[in-house]
Formats: structure tokens, sequence, C-alpha cells
């Protein structure tokens, strides 16, 4: 694997744009989405003829880049992606763009909507019941979410762990949601309703599982230079990408994995330990994927937190009783906006989102003062482990 990043720190993040994440929703994704773009091109100071780039996730009921990019009027474009749906795969591409030359300021609409298979309400309406078969498959077999509670269940059978640190990943996270006015679910969570929740898949409750939601965000990427100037007339910080990548290992299926002893997210960590000046000690704010809390817990010791197995005691160290979230060295918060579980699963976009508004100071009542550097890292153990460095510049 290569130690060469000659994108370190070229590319800067200068728009963000959220519709805000229901349970509720009545929108077609295009509309979600050119909300959420609208507003990201305007947070960034453009108009849409300043666009030349446009990259769009592969949701199933989502448009791709073509037509958002006709619905907002960009007259010309010349770099246009439909990646796959976990974030980082759209910023990648995005940025690459960006350093390549392949457009200068390039637009990542990224919408989300409940299906059948998650949703009850999905399942009833007849516009959302049409991609039934094509998201689940007939029969269930050990892929999607019961992939991860067999892999849970080897978890806590390997490392005698108990259901203490997957209850900390979510209360966590619906204590920092609190004080997001994004999130679909705000309201608190105790250790005793995370324990009376409905077992969905033997180990998981529904509180281990990411919670489906209506709802769209949006980036606009463009070059360092161009995100200070952009970042200094408006009064802000910039925000840069210092390192960022993607990881797999040759077993990558969700039934095939030999182990949780070396997954794609050891390729993730051990490429941006290459790549990145900085490291765990040195960052001020980290958000942890938990489409299911199994992840979190295995991005803690992944990344190096805690040994294989140590984050039961880890998480029960750095926890904030009065507070009822986590404070690694009682500074580096986790998901300060509610994460996939609170604020609803937008496939890490929100992980992203939320770690640009703190490190350019624009989070509001959530804001980490003096917030310099971010690491995160969306993804599960499978084809989709991503992490990338994010600071100030």
């Amino acid at each position: 694997m290569t130690n060469r990043d000659p994108m370190k720190d070229q590319v800067a993040i200068v728009g963000l744009g959220s519709t805000g994440f229901t349970r509720n929703g009545d929108e077609s994704p295009l509309a979600m989405a050119l909300r959420a773009a609208t507003e990201a091109i305007t947070d960034a100071g453009l108009t849409a003829a300043d666009i030349d780039g446009v990259v769009a996730t592969s949701e199933p009921a989502a448009k791709g880049p073509e037509e958002i990019a006709a619905a907002l009027g960009i007259t010309e474009a010349t770099h246009h992606a439909k990646p796959s749906p976990v974030a980082m795969f759209s910023l990648l591409d995005a940025a690459r763009a960006v350093f390549s030359g392949a457009a200068d300021n390039v637009l990542i609409v990224t919408p989300v909507v409940m299906g059948p298979w998650n949703s009850r309400r999905a399942a009833a309406d007849p516009w959302r019941a049409g991609t039934r078969s094509s998201i689940l498959p007939i029969p269930e077999d050990a892929t999607k979410a019961a992939a991860y509670a067999a892999w849970a269940g080897r978890y806590i059978h390997e490392h005698g762990a108990t259901k203490d640190p997957f209850a900390r990943i979510a209360i966590n996270s619906r204590t920092n949601a609190a004080n997001n006015p994004l999130a679909a679910v705000t309201e608190p969570l105790s250790f005793g309703m995370y324990d009376a929740g409905r077992m969905i898949r033997d180990p998981l409750n529904i509180y281990d599982m990411d919670l489906p939601v209506d709802g769209a965000d949006a980036f606009v990427l463009t070059t360092a230079e161009r995100g200070r100037e952009i970042a200094s007339a408006q009064g802000r910080e910039a925000v840069l990408i210092h390192a960022a990548t993607t990881g797999i290992v040759g077993k990558n299926d969700e039934d095939q994995l030999v182990g949780l002893d070396r997954t794609g997210q050891h390729v993730v960590v051990e490429q941006l330990r290459r790549t990145s000046d900085i490291w765990i000690d040195d960052i001020d704010l980290f958000y942890p994927y938990e489409g299911f809390t199994i992840i979190t817990l295995a991005w803690f010791e992944n990344v190096g937190f805690c040994p294989p197995g140590g984050a039961e005691d880890f998480l029960r160290e750095h926890w904030n009783d009065d507070a009822q979230r986590l404070e690694i060295s009682g500074r580096v918060l986790v998901n300060t906006h509610g994460g996939s579980l609170s604020e609803g699963a937008t496939r890490g976009t929100g992980h992203i989102r939320e770690a640009v508004h703190q490190l350019r100071g624009t989070a509001g009542d959530r804001q980490v003062d003096g917030a310099q550097s971010a690491l995160v890292t969306p993804g599960g153990f499978f084809f989709n482990p991503q992490g990338a460095f994010l600071r100030r510049g």
C-alpha cells in the first residue's frame, strides 16, 4: 500500500446543506436533494453557474447527477458521478475531481429515503413498496442486518462482553441528538430503556440499529486556496481534507468474512496512519459509524483507543455519568450530532457534515470550543469501511 498522498490538505469543504431528517417524510428524493443542494451552494457563497461537477449517491430511489444538474440549472459540468451510498465514496470522488483539475467546484448530493424493508410506514406506502425485492434478499440470508447481528454475537462470545458498551454507544448518540435540530429523534434514552428495547435480531435490539429516515445532505468542495478565500470572506474557518481513504480485504461479504481480526477497517486505519500527519492523540472530535453499534465498538478498537475486546472497559472509563455521554480523556466528544442511531441513517453524511460544522465553528449549541481536527470513520466491516481526517486550514 502506498504512502503517497499528494492530495493532502489540497481540497476544502466549503458548502453544507441539509433538509434535516424525519420519520414522517412526504417529499421525493429529488425534491429533498434539490433543497439540500441549493442550501449548500448558497452556504458556499456560490451560484449554480459556479458548479462544474456533480456527484450523487446511488440510493435505489435517488436521481443521478444528470437529473440533479438539470433541475438546479447547472448549464455545464466537466465531472459527474454516482458512487455507492456510504459517504466517503462520494467525498473522495469529488475531492479527486477537484485535485486533478477535472472540476473547480463540485457538488455532492446524498438523499436517503425509508424503504419497505426497514420501515412499517414505508411498507404501507405504495410508492415505496416497489423497491422491496431490490433491497431485501428473499429468502433472507446472512447479509445486511442479519450479518451484523451474527458478528455482534460472535464478538460477545469471543471477548466475554456484555451489552453495556452497546448501550453506551446508543445513549451517547441520543444525548447528543438533543442539541441537533436536524435529528429525527431527540428524546432521552436511559440504560433501563435500552435494556427493555425490542429485540430485532439477537443480540441487537431496536436501539442498536440505525434509524430509517427521509432527508438529504449536500456538500460543495473546492481547492484549498479557494476554500480559504471563501472562509475568510464569511468570517469562519476553512476545513480541509487532510487524509482520506477506503479499504477492503479479500473476503468482504457479510457471510464470508473470516473474522473480525482483519477487515476493511484495519486497511483504512493502516492507510490513514501512513498518510496522515495527525493521529488519535491529536484529534478533538471522533465520528465513528454506528449503523449498528457493533460497528462502533470495532472502530474504537481498530483505530487504537483500546485493544481488541477492550471497548467495554474503555467506554465505561470515558463515560461522563452526569452528562450521559462519552468524553474521551474528558475532552474528545463522539458523534456530537447524534449519529446514525438518533439523527438518522444518513450513510455517514451526517458525520462528515457535523465534523465540518464543528471545525469551522458553526455548530451552534453543540460547538466544541477550539476544535481543530476530527476523525470520521463511516462504513462497516465488509465492502465499505472508510475514514478521513478533517482539519482547520
